[in-house]
């Protein structure tokens, strides 16, 4: 596993429930962005920024498990959103999956996903 720092930035505002700076060494992974898609191809949580993003989540531990990796090698979050209004309720689940330090986060709400049944999608960045 990778030893991850988490530098203190002077003259920056403290993140809300992410880091400005994640540094590490190590093989780099890169997630695609995932949505709420189960193992068949198919969507849910409907209309539900909870469950997707529950299932997003599922969906980066996979990814991550497929090469060895924890939620605590991730160094970066992309999330993109059709409604920021949801990031409370993406915020709590992210909560379950990511404890501790928060890794670097940008947050983008856009027009539209590539189906209008996603309301989620996440990239991740990890170190291991």
């Amino acid at each position: 596993m990778s030893e991850l720092e988490y530098p203190r930035v002077i003259g920056v505002a403290p993140g809300n429930g992410y880091s400005h700076v994640v540094t590490g060494s190590g093989q780099w992974v890169a997630i695609s962005g995932q949505v709420a898609l189960d193992v068949n191809g198919e969507f849910v949580g409907r209309d539900d920024p909870t469950v997707q993003t529950e299932q997003v989540f599922a969906n980066l531990e996979r990814c991550l498990a497929s090469v060895g990796a924890t939620f605590s090698n991730i160094v970066k979050l992309t999330y993109f959103v059709t409604d920021i209004t949801h990031l409370p309720e993406i915020r709590v689940v992210r909560d379950k999956y990511i404890t501790g330090l928060k890794p670097a986060s940008s947050a983008v709400q856009v027009a539209s996903l590539f189906s209008p049944l996603a309301l989620i999608e996440i990239e991740a960045f990890a170190i291991i």
